[in-house]
C-alpha cells in the first residue's frame, strides 16, 4: 500500500481534485459548457412539469448522466492527446467511441423526457 493519507484528510483531497477536473472541464471543453447550460435549464423545468416524484427524479438523473459521460469524455480526450498531436487509429477509435457514449446519454435523456411528458394526463 503507497503512503500517503487517509481517513477525511483524503477525502478532502479527493474533493479538491474534483473541483480542479471540473473547473479544467468547464474552461476547455465547450460541449460540456453547453450541457451545464442546458442541465441547469431543465433541472429548473423539471420542477414546473406535472410529473410524479420518480419520473422528476429520472428527468434530472438522465441530465445528470449526460455531464458525467462527458466529463469521462473529456477525460479520454485529454489522455489520448497527451500521448501525441499525430493522427493515429486507436486514438480515433478511442476519441469516437468516447463520443458515441456521450450520443447515447443524450438519446437516453431525450428518451426519459419524451416519456414522461407524454405520460402527463
Amino acid at each position: 500500500m503507497k503512503p500517503g493519507k487517509t481517513g477525511i484528510y483524503r477525502m478532502i483531497d479527493a474533493t479538491g481534485y474534483s473541483v480542479m477536473g471540473l473547473k479544467s472541464a468547464w474552461k476547455s471543453e465547450a460541449a460540456f459548457r453547453q450541457e451545464c447550460v442546458m442541465a441547469f435549464v431543465l433541472m429548473i423545468t423539471a420542477y414546473f412539469i406535472p410529473v410524479t416524484s420518480i419520473e422528476r427524479i429520472l428527468m434530472i438523473g438522465s441530465l445528470g448522466l449526460v455531464l458525467i459521460v462527458e466529463l469521462l469524455n473529456s477525460a479520454i480526450e485529454a489522455a489520448i492527446d497527451r500521448i501525441g498531436d499525430e493522427w493515429h487509429a486507436y486514438s480515433k477509435k478511442a476519441k469516437d467511441i468516447g463520443s458515441s457514449a456521450v450520443l447515447f446519454s443524450i438519446v437516453l435523456t431525450l428518451f426519459v423526457w419524451v416519456s414522461c411528458v407524454v405520460n402527463i394526463k
